[in-house]
């Protein structure tokens, strides 16, 4: 009989809650499909994780630290942010979808683990206010705004891949061509000169 590996089993959980939750939100995913998915019995998952609401926050936040990890704002140069941000996202869809699902889901109210991502975000926006003030950024938009404007602009052909299709086209050159027009539209925000 081969030792249990609480690690592995961890991680398998982790991998088929993304699926899951990516596909069919909180209310919609199912901890029965999780476990079978995942190959570990649903007590293991509570055990680990707690209820599904807990589960979908900690995959959330995983997540949303890989992607602080991986494409941290550089205000010193947002076009080559941007690309990453754009590369990063159509390399990780789940991301974006997991964050629609959590809007719809919880709305205007307060989220799980929000202080930490307050302070995750205040992070990003203390380095564009200090582009600002080193006149890197010379937008008059409030660097509150314009992290949100520049991350909306990056995220939505991801998050609603249709409009991208019916609106910019299906094939590559018209996704080439979407991206250099969010680039070109991030770089006027940014510099007002």
């Amino acid at each position: 009989m081969a030792a249990r590996d609480p690690e592995a089993t961890k991680a398998r959980i982790f991998e088929a809650a993304v699926t899951e939750f990516a596909r069919h939100g909180i209310a919609g995913a199912r901890i029965d499909r999780i476990a079978t998915e995942a190959k570990a019995n649903k007590q293991l998952i509570y055990a680990y994780y707690g209820n599904k609401g807990e589960l979908f926050a900690s995959v959330l936040e995983k997540k949303m630290l890989d992607l602080a990890i991986s494409v941290p704002v550089d205000p010193d140069d947002i076009e080559g942010w941007i690309d990453r941000l754009l590369d990063y996202h159509a390399a990780h869809p789940e991301l974006l979808r997991l964050l629609f699902w959590e809007g719809m889901e919880y709305g205007t109210a307060e989220l799980p683990h929000e202080a930490e991502r307050q302070a995750h975000y205040a992070r990003k926006v203390d380095a564009l206010r200090d582009a600002q003030e080193r006149g890197v950024v010379t937008g008059a938009i409030p660097a509150t705004d314009l992290l949100f404007l520049l991350v909306a602009m990056a995220n939505w052909a991801v998050v609603v891949p249709q409009m991208k299709r019916i609106l910019v086209g299906g094939g590559e050159d018209d996704a080439d061509r979407l991206r250099d027009s969010i680039k070109k539209a991030a770089r006027r925000i940014v510099d007002d000169r």
